[in-house]
C-alpha cells in the first residue's frame, strides 16, 4: 500500500514536471516568433524604396510565368524575391497595359518614383510606394503624368493615397451649356444653341481654342508615349483657360493605342458595332475570320474637327466662312487606316491650322 502512493505521487509529480516544461517552451516558442517578427518588421519598414510581397513580387513572377513580360531581369526579380520601386516600375504591366511596350517607359518610371517621393527626403517609403502603386493602377492618372509635359494638359498638383488633383479648367466644356437627356424633350435644340452661341468667347478666341485642340491631337497622335485615341470625348472633355488656352478637362475618355488593340485584337464580331472601343474607337469586322481588326479607323482629327465646326462657324468672317467650312467637312469625314493615310491626315491639319492662324497671328488674340 504505502509503495502504491508513492508510485503515484511520483507519477504525479512528473507529469506537473512535464507540463511545466511544455508551457515554458510554448512561451519561449511564442517570444522568439514575436521578436523574430518584430525585427523584420523594423528591417522591411526601414528599407528604402521597398515593393515586394503582393504588391509586387507576385504579380511580375505571375506574368513573368504566363509568357507576359520576360527577360533576364524578371527571372532575377522572381528568384531574388525582393524588388525595389524603381525595378518594380519598370517591368509592370500596369504601364504597358496603359500605354503599351514603349522604348521612352524609363523617363516615365523615373518621373513616377520622383513623384512618389513626397516629403522630398531622396527616399522613397513603404507608404509612399503603396501610394504610387495605387495611382497607377488609375488610368486617367498615367495618362495625364504622361502628358505632364504638354501644355494643353491640366497640371497635377498633388496627390494622396489613390486620390490627385489637377489645376482647376476655368471653363470645362466648350460649350457653356449642355441640356441634360431628360430636359431635351422640353427645350427645344435649336434654343441651346442660340444660347451657347451667346454666352461662347469672341470669334478670334474661340480660333485660339481650336488652335490649341489641333496641336494637341497632332501631340497625342505622335506623343513619346505612344499614340493616344479619343475614345469617349466629346465638348465636355475639352475645355479652355481664362487666357483662351486649350486645356484636356477630362482625360477619362482618352485611350492609348496598346489599350485599344487588346480589347479588339481576337473580338468575336458579325459588324463593325461590335468593334468599338469606348463610344468613338470603332476598327472593321472580318466577316470571314469573325474576329474584330485591331486598327482604328476614324482618326481623332476628323473627332475634333466634328467638334470645331459647330465651336467655329458661327461668327466667322464672310470670306473666311467658305473655306473654313469646307476644310472642317473634309476634316470630320477623314477616315481609314492610319498607317496607309497619315500624310494625308498631316496635310489636312496643316492646312486648316494654317487657315485658322494666319486670322489671329498679326493680332492681340494670337
Amino acid at each position: 500500500q504505502p509503495r502504491s502512493i508513492c508510485s503515484g505521487a511520483h507519477t504525479h509529480t512528473h507529469t506537473h514536471t512535464h507540463t511545466h516544461s511544455h508551457v515554458k517552451y510554448l512561451v519561449v516558442t511564442w517570444l522568439g516568433v514575436l521578436v523574430s517578427s518584430w525585427v523584420i518588421y523594423m528591417q522591411y519598414s526601414s528599407y528604402s524604396e521597398l515593393c515586394r510581397g503582393h504588391v509586387c513580387t507576385v504579380l511580375i513572377c505571375e506574368h513573368y510565368q504566363r509568357g507576359i513580360i520576360s527577360g533576364s531581369v524578371c527571372k532575377s526579380l522572381c528568384e531574388e524575391k525582393t524588388l525595389t520601386l524603381q525595378r518594380c516600375l519598370s517591368t509592370s504591366p500596369t504601364h504597358q497595359d496603359s500605354l503599351g511596350e514603349q522604348s521612352s517607359l524609363g523617363s516615365l518610371v523615373s518621373r513616377v518614383v520622383s513623384l512618389a517621393d513626397v516629403n522630398l527626403d531622396g527616399r522613397v517609403s513603404l507608404a509612399e510606394a503603396k501610394a504610387a502603386w495605387a495611382l497607377l493602377h488609375v488610368d486617367e492618372f498615367v495618362l495625364l503624368l504622361a502628358l505632364q509635359d504638354k501644355e494643353h494638359a491640366p497640371l497635377l498638383l498633388g496627390h494622396c493615397g489613390h486620390l490627385y488633383v489637377t489645376e482647376r479648367v476655368a471653363h470645362a466644356a466648350l460649350f457653356t451649356l449642355e441640356v441634360p437627356a431628360w430636359a431635351r424633350p422640353m427645350v427645344p435644340e435649336a434654343a441651346a444653341r442660340a444660347l451657347n452661341r451667346w454666352l461662347a468667347p469672341a470669334w478670334p478666341h474661340r480660333v485660339r481654342i481650336a488652335i490649341g485642340l489641333l496641336e494637341f491631337v497632332e501631340e497625342a497622335f505622335h506623343g513619346a508615349y505612344g499614340s493616344l485615341y479619343m475614345c469617349d470625348g466629346g465638348a465636355r472633355a475639352v475645355g479652355y483657360s481664362t487666357s483662351y488656352d486649350c486645356k484636356l478637362a477630362d482625360l477619362g475618355g482618352m485611350a492609348s493605342e496598346a489599350a485599344v488593340r487588346a480589347f479588339l485584337r481576337g473580338r468575336a464580331c458579325r459588324g463593325s458595332d461590335d468593334c468599338t472601343f469606348g463610344r468613338d474607337c470603332s476598327a472593321t469586322c472580318d466577316r470571314l475570320a469573325r474576329r474584330c481588326n485591331t486598327e482604328v479607323v476614324r482618326p481623332n482629327l476628323a473627332k475634333a474637327c466634328a467638334l470645331l465646326a459647330d465651336f467655329l462657324l458661327f461668327g466667322a468672317p464672310s470670306d473666311l466662312r467658305d473655306d473654313l467650312e469646307r476644310q472642317l467637312r473634309t476634316c470630320a469625314t477623314l477616315s481609314g487606316l492610319a498607317s496607309q493615310m497619315e500624310v494625308h491626315h498631316s496635310l489636312v491639319l496643316s492646312n486648316l491650322k494654317t487657315l485658322l492662324w494666319k486670322e489671329i497671328s498679326d493680332t492681340k488674340y494670337s
